[in-house]
Order: C-alpha cells, then structure tokens, then sequence
C-alpha cells in the first residue's frame, strides 16, 4: 500500500495532461482515485461513492472474467493495452468500445500494489468504421452487379453481331447469286 501511496501524489501531479478516462485501484482492485472523465462516464447513481467500489462492479469490459487487464498487468509487471473492448456500464443502455491501457503499479519487493486503468472511449469511431465498412461491402456488390450486367450486354452484342455477320455473307453470297 506504501508503493500506492507514494505513486499517487506524484501521478495527480500530472494526470491534468490526460483527456481519457482514467482510475487507479488497488490490489484488490477498489477504486482509490479516478478523474472526472471517468466519473462523467457513468450514470449519477454509480459515480456517488466511487472510491472502494471494485472497479469490474462499476464497468463490464468483456474481458473482466478471463483476462483481466490489470491482474494481467501485475503478473506480467508491464504495461498492458487492449483494443476495442466491448463494455457495459450499469445503468447504461448499449455497449460502450473501449482502447484499455493498464500499467501497473509495483511496490519495492515487486508486488502489484495497485494499477492504472485508461480507457479511450471509441464508440463513435467505432461505429463510424462498421458504417463505412458496409459502404465498402455495397459499393462492391453494386460493382459486381454491374460488372454481371455489363458482360451480359457485352455477351448480347457479340452474339448480335456475329448474327450480322452471318446475314451479311449471305447476302453477299445472293448478291454474287443475282450478278452471275
């Protein structure tokens, strides 16, 4: 705890400069510090008496259970980023997508004595790229219909013109007919 409480007047010191959201727990993953990104996040109800609450009761990143991105963190003692997590928050209605970075916070003997959790909310963009990728995925088919479309006239003309052709040879063929 002595590792969380010197990290935490130091990172205030300098947490101004981060626009994401953010919140520090500690080993037992409560809540001991956020910012008001994070606090703005959540529904009024959630964000009252945020410190203490463990941080996988106050927002459901589909990774919680298996991959934990803090515990993943401590154990593996580096920085850790995750991209486009799916979230829920309680309360809130939809999913939430999420960048995660965690870094851990590790007391003298190299113990986890708390982590920092930032979380870039890129719902929108999100959103913007599926968007964007079903534009991509129309615009391809309406090409290959019009490609199909294209061959099928193409193939029409070339059978109308070697319909020509045939006509025109015999009546060249009649016309030589007629002049003999």
């Amino acid at each position: 705890m002595q590792a969380l409480e010197q990290f935490l007047p130091v990172f205030k010191a300098m947490s101004d400069a981060i626009i994401d959201s953010y919140f520090v727990c500690d080993a037992d993953r409560n809540i001991v510090e956020f910012n008001r990104a994070f606090y703005s996040l959540l529904p009024r109800q959630i964000a009252r008496g945020l410190k203490g609450k463990k941080c996988y009761d106050v927002i459901h990143h589909d990774i919680c259970k298996e991959r934990c991105i803090a515990l993943q963190s401590w154990h593996e003692k580096r920085h850790v980023r995750f991209d486009e997590i799916n979230s829920q928050i309680p309360g809130v209605e939809g999913q939430v997508r999420f960048i995660l970075s965690a870094l851990p916070i590790l007391g003298s003997d190299g113990e986890p004595a708390g982590c920092l959790e930032i979380q870039r909310n890129v719902t929108d963009e999100a959103v913007v790229q599926v968007k964007y990728q079903e534009m991509l995925d129309t615009e391809a088919r309406e090409r290959e219909r019009l490609a199909q479309q294209i061959r099928a006239r193409t193939r029409d003309v070339l059978e109308t013109n070697q319909l020509l052709l045939r006509v025109q040879k015999e009546l060249l063929s009649y016309k030589k007919g007629l002049m003999v």
